[in-house]
């Protein structure tokens, strides 16, 4: 069947209170929206995160680039579809804004096809309905919550009482001393029985500066293992995370910004152990896939950054899954879920995420959300 029409819209949703991470306030999150049509009367969506802005930028790269790639092309043309959009935007993409358009768009085309076969699109790409490992993600710096201490060990202990054992927290938004009581403040309160990541948010300027940061946590830490240290260092500082990676006790994780199998590829070649690739911004699930198949015959973990509703579709399609992100809606900070019907919304339970039995992703958008947050450009 052919694709007969292409919907796309921007959304801006506030946070319910002002945060910030490392080196970025956030106040509202822009989300691309797409809806896939066909000549047969079936439809699939499709989302990315734009950012805290640039919503109505990505409505008008998908409109004006991309849209005109796919429309009267055969819906399972995926891989085609793809590298001619990548082809024909390579004066304006190649990176950024573009390409995560590209992603929602390429997302609504494996719903489209999965609803059309009546099956989750964890089965269509071959995986398990099983329900997957996760963790709680949060420890976000939020002023008016007491001390940074107590803001930490109040989330941890509402993350347990949720039935999540494993979390990850903020660092690199204080001072190194300041960031190691909170981490020590977390272990205590996890106890023997979980985990604890670290996210830094592309904080620290050098690998002696992010050494001595984690090295310091580790010591808050005591004689528990630290889960892994994200993002440590710019994105564009390959060389400068590999470094890092061989020199740390603690794994390094990073990717989440990183985008097609190019940029991933160096990362792979450096033997980062963990990898965040996130669908909504490195091009779509076809390019996930690539990404995910190449890191496993390397040996490498996939621990998709953002977007649970997508990613433990694909988690489970893959064999180097490790785990995948969950942030609670009542934290506000994840908050897409908003513009969803209730009960198509994620369940958990047990430190383990519920894999959708509704064809597709299983997302259903409500129409009364979606236009109350929708950007007029």
């Amino acid at each position: 069947m052919t694709i007969t029409s292409i919907r796309a819209r921007a959304v801006a949703v506030p946070v319910d209170q002002p945060t910030r991470m490392s080196n970025r306030e956030l106040n509202v999150r822009h989300y691309l929206l797409v809806e896939v049509a066909t000549s047969d009367g079936h439809t699939g969506v499709g989302y990315t995160y734009a950012g805290t802005g640039a919503g109505l930028l990505a409505k008008l790269a998908l409109d004006d680039l991309l849209a005109p790639v796919y429309l009267g092309a055969d819906e399972n043309d995926v891989t085609g579809l793809w590298e001619r959009a990548y082809q024909e935007t390579l004066l304006e993409g190649r990176r950024g804004t573009v390409i995560r358009a590209l992603s929602a768009l390429d997302i609504a085309l494996w719903d489209l096809r999965a609803t059309r076969a009546g099956l989750p699109l964890a089965s269509f790409l071959g995986g398990s309905t099983d329900p997957l490992p996760a963790y709680a993600s949060g420890g976000y710096y939020r002023p008016g919550e007491g001390s940074w201490t107590e803001a930490v060990i109040r989330e941890i202990e509402f993350n347990a009482a949720q039935g999540f054992t494993d979390h990850k927290i903020k660092v690199g938004g204080l001072s190194i001393p300041e960031d190691a009581r909170r981490v020590a403040a977390a272990v205590e309160t996890i106890g023997d029985t979980g985990r604890l990541a670290l996210d830094a948010n592309n904080a620290y300027r050098s690998v002696a500066e992010a050494r001595t940061a984690i090295q310091a946590f580790e010591r808050a830490a005591g004689d528990r293992p630290l889960w892994w240290f994200e993002e440590p260092l710019s994105p564009e500082s390959i060389a400068g995370h590999a470094e890092l990676s061989w020199a740390i006790r603690t794994p390094v994780a990073t990717g989440e910004i990183h985008q097609t199998r190019w940029e991933f590829r160096p990362l792979i070649e450096a033997s980062i152990p963990i990898l965040q690739c996130d669908a909504g911004v490195a091009g779509g699930i076809t390019e996930w896939l690539r990404i995910a198949a190449t890191a496993a015959s390397f040996g490498l973990q996939m621990a998709p950054h953002w977007h649970h509703n997508l990613h433990v579709h694909l988690c489970a399609a893959i064999p180097n899954a490790l785990v995948v992100e969950y942030f609670a809606a009542e934290k506000g900070i994840y908050n897409f879920e908003r513009l969803l019907t209730p009960e198509s919304r994620l369940h958990y339970s047990g430190n383990r995420l519920h894999v959708p039995d509704r064809p597709g992703l299983g997302l259903v958008f409500d129409p009364e959300m979606v236009t109350k947050y929708e950007l007029m450009g």
